[in-house]
């Protein structure tokens, strides 16, 4: 299967200013990710905040321009920012935010929001151009009278509706959703990731669903990366992940997810806060947090290895697997 979006050792890192008494440093948001996405398929991206997920999500889009590493879609490399190739590529690509008010411009009604996509990449016009977006309107869920609305007429869920709609305007093959519902009330939250699983499975779109909220994922992705100080350390099925996970790391993060009448037995608290990215540990750069660690894993970077059906950067789980054989 040809991958409709592939990732090679992308490297993301910004200039930090100088302080009181130091001198200018640089942060490495992500650290040499390689991801692939096949067709019609959702991988999820997980982690906590500050581990470089939606930094890889706009590079995966070519809305950053990596610091080293390289985007393919479709076979062929990432196109440069704001060229004539990437503004076509970009009917092919789309983003769902976080914050669909933010998103949307207050002053313009649903109906001339959800057309900016079709105005942008001359799709429609005309009598074609209203029938594609009463048809997008109706597809994400919401009234036709709606489409005369503000904004702040609508609710969260709406909101993230018309984004969701604006989004699908194009017919994109590649959506990037950074998390679209973590700003939604739990009850609205499922009603729209049902709305983008069905909308995925009846369109066979491609999506990177990023979320820190490990139930949503569960529910929609059929592979989960897990990121930790922007780098990959677990890579799955979903099934698998949650299943089994492998990394202490991820182990943490699975034991977190809320089990009727389990309360916190089995639970794993992780020690400390994650590290400052411009102070990054030596070593494995969980193991000031990981409950296994020795000096090996202060001294040593893991690499991505396959253990057993997933990848996972672990030198505990590299020795294991040594020793089994």
């Amino acid at each position: 299967m040809n991958a409709i979006l592939q990732a090679t050792g992308l490297v993301q890192q910004y200039a930090t200013a100088k302080s009181l008494f130091g001198k200018p440093g640089t942060v490495r948001a992500v650290d040499g990710v390689d991801l692939t996405v096949n067709p019609g398929e959702v991988v999820g991206i997980v982690g906590e905040s500050g581990s470089g997920k939606s930094t890889l999500g706009r590079m995966l889009l070519g809305l950053e321009t990596p610091f080293s590493g390289q985007v393919s879609y479709l076979g062929r490399p990432m196109p440069a920012p704001r060229s004539a190739e990437w503004r076509r590529l970009r009917a092919q690509m789309q983003l769902i935010f976080q914050d669909p008010l933010a998103a949307l411009d207050r002053r313009l009604t649903v109906a001339a929001q959800i057309a900016e996509p079709l105005d942008i990449h001359r799709i429609a016009s005309g009598a074609e151009r209203q029938e594609r977006i009463a048809a997008l309107i109706h597809r994400v869920g919401l009234r036709p009278d709606q489409a005369r609305r503000y904004p702040h007429e609508l609710s969260g869920g709406q909101r993230q509706r018309v984004v969701i709609a604006r989004a699908l305007a194009s017919q994109p093959r590649f959506l990037v959703c950074d998390e679209p519902v973590s700003a939604l009330d739990v009850s609205i939250q499922a009603q729209v990731v049902n709305l983008l699983r069905d909308l995925q499975e009846r369109e066979g779109l491609s999506m990177v669903f990023i979320s820190h909220d490990l139930k949503v994922v569960r529910n929609i992705c059929d592979r989960v990366a897990v990121m930790y100080l922007g780098r990959i350390v677990e890579e799955a099925p979903s099934d698998r992940i949650f299943a089994d996970p492998r990394h202490p790391y991820t182990q943490a993060l699975v034991s977190s997810v809320p089990k009727a009448g389990a309360g916190l037995r089995g639970r794993i608290i992780l020690q400390g806060e994650p590290p400052n990215p411009a102070a990054r540990p030596a070593g494995c750069a969980f193991h000031p947090r990981c409950r296994i660690a020795d000096a090996a894993c202060a001294a040593k970077v893991p690499a991505l290895e396959r253990h057993d059906g997933r990848l996972a950067a672990c030198l505990k789980l590299q020795s294991n697997q040594r020793t089994a054989a």
